[in-house]
């Protein structure tokens, strides 16, 4: 769900400024970010990029890819790469006036973290405490995951004045987090519904999808790829409206 130093570049070819990159309007300018002098290159690839690798994984894994349905190798990623890589660059984008991007990239950073801390055999005995995997245990993650739905709604709501790009990836995370607590939430046997967890592997596979195509439509641009990816822009959106009054001056 590399980094290039983009300081140098001048705005996209597909319209996207990257030195002020915004997830939340996909390129909507902040005041705070503005500066031509800004320090840091844009964060947001980086994080979606960090989120989409655990996501694929953890996906493949829920949907028993090659027979594999344990999620132990997850914790490494969750750590490494999608708990910490993903958290520095909410904070980055924090730095660079982004409070959306601060607020998404820090949150799934921090659930990526917390996720782990759940799978760590031994260290901190969270499903022990619980007697093991027991139907308490799996209500609670249910809980767990519940809970991020409802954050990841809030978010979806923002994106409705962005890009259909960024729209989408937030919807399909939506649908992905509600099906796995369902499956965590109504046990089948006293364990996980096994085919609504596959149904939240499908959408989690095209969710970590999504955020890799945005990722690239972050950095793609004529200096570095020979093609960049059309993010498509809401016609009630900043960027659409602008397009659209251009469009209606040409005509004239």
């Amino acid at each position: 769900m590399a980094t290039i130093d983009l300081r140098s570049k001048e705005t996209a070819t597909n319209g996207v400024d990257h030195r002020n990159y915004e997830p939340a309007a996909h390129c909507q300018q902040s005041a705070a970010s503005a500066s031509p002098h800004r320090k840091f290159a844009n964060p947001t690839p980086l994080g979606l990029s960090a989120f989409a690798l655990s996501t694929f994984v953890l996906s493949l894994i829920n949907l028993q890819t090659r027979g594999v349905s344990t999620p132990n190798l997850v914790v490494a990623l969750a750590f490494g790469y999608g708990g910490l890589v993903q958290l520095l660059a909410g904070m980055w984008e924090m730095a660079s006036g982004n409070t959306f991007g601060a607020t998404a990239l820090s949150s799934y950073g921090g659930f990526w973290l917390s996720f782990a801390i759940i799978l760590t055999p031994g260290g901190f005995g969270i499903a022990s405490s619980y007697g093991g995997e027991t139907d308490e245990f799996y209500h609670a993650f249910g809980f767990f995951v519940m809970g991020w739905f409802i954050f990841t709604t809030l978010l979806l709501l923002m994106t409705l004045r962005s890009t259909l790009a960024f729209f989408l990836l937030f919807f399909f995370l939506d649908v992905t987090f509600l099906l796995l607590g369902i499956a965590y939430l109504e046990l089948d046997d006293g364990t996980p519904r096994i085919p609504v967890v596959r149904a939240g592997g499908y959408f989690g596979l095209i969710t970590a999808f999504l955020a890799w195509y945005n990722a690239f439509a972050g950095v793609a641009d004529s200096s570095n790829s020979f093609f960049v990816a059309p993010v498509v822009h809401f016609p009630w959106s900043d960027k659409g409206r602008e397009k659209r009054s251009k469009t209606e001056r040409n005509m004239v």
